[in-house]
């Protein structure tokens, strides 16, 4: 069983999708997923220091619509067996669907990242079950509409109490607490003034016990404070991840791998007054 450690981390994003808002495409051509591509995107991202590989198959960006259930599990499923045949590195797949969940796991994967937190009918006994590592994000509304007009009273404090909700939830379906991280959902059903609030208000969040995980990767939050282009982002991601670092994260889901580990090494020799130990 995947155990969490309060040593920083890093998640090495690989999309077997047609349309993610940032590597759409990359690694799905011609309806089937580049499975010889992923391998030596993975192999790459290992070799920069990634400790996860997260595989998903749903595009979640704004305005994105799931695919139906047989699509999701042809675009992970070779990705997920071909990468655990090959990687010790350990495998989260990216999926709201409790027969992906299940799946997955038999086909080498370690945990679920849910966007949707095991909130759809299933996701939480399958997750249980399978006794997958769990990440529990917090988005208001559904891809297709949560950038529509999102509203709160308190973004933290409204973010913090779903969070503890699923929490419970997931140790009532069986999830032991040791197997659950958390993840606020920058960008998803959140304005720029949110996710800023929500980034000073971290604190709160990694007050509540568990690993605390964050996503900011080339998102549009990024094209509103610096006014970059999606392939001009890698600066502006790593500042934001180094905020949340100091902040209390602990687990980076990234796209540009070497950046996001020269910020850990730099966080590393400053936390113990000397450099890193080399791979």
């Amino acid at each position: 069983m995947i155990k969490f450690t309060p040593t920083p981390q890093l998640m090495g994003v690989l999309n077997i999708t047609p349309d993610s808002f940032s590597d759409g495409g990359q690694l799905y051509r011609n309806g089937r997923p580049a499975v010889d591509r992923a391998i030596d995107r993975a192999a790459t991202m290992i070799e920069a220091g990634t400790h996860w590989l997260d595989i998903g198959g749903e595009s979640t960006r704004p305005g994105a619509q799931p695919p139906a259930l047989d699509e999701e599990l042809a675009r992970v499923l070779p990705v997920i067996e071909a990468l655990a045949r090959r990687f010790a590195t350990p495998i989260s797949v990216d999926t709201s669907q409790p027969q992906v969940i299940r799946h997955a796991a038999t086909a080498g994967a370690q945990m679920v990242n849910d966007v949707r937190a095991l909130q759809r009918p299933g996701a939480l006994q399958a997750a249980a079950d399978s006794k997958l590592a769990v990440c529990l994000m917090h988005m208001q509304g559904e891809p297709d509409s949560m950038q529509q007009q999102p509203a709160y009273n308190s973004v933290v404090q409204q973010v913090r109490q779903f969070l503890e909700e699923r929490i419970a939830a997931a140790q009532a379906a069986g999830i032991a607490p040791q197997r659950i991280c958390i993840d606020p959902g920058f960008g998803f059903g959140k304005t720029l003034e949110h996710n800023l609030q929500l980034l000073h208000g971290l604190p709160a969040l990694t007050a509540l016990g568990y690993p605390l995980l964050v996503g900011f990767s080339r998102k549009s939050m990024l094209a509103h404070m610096t006014d970059r282009p999606l392939d001009q982002r890698q600066a502006g991601t790593t500042v934001l991840n180094t905020l949340a670092l100091e902040r209390g994260a602990r687990i980076f889901r990234v796209h540009d791998l070497p950046a996001a580990a020269d910020m850990l090494r730099i966080w590393y020799a400053m936390q113990n007054n000397r450099p890193a130990d080399p791979k």
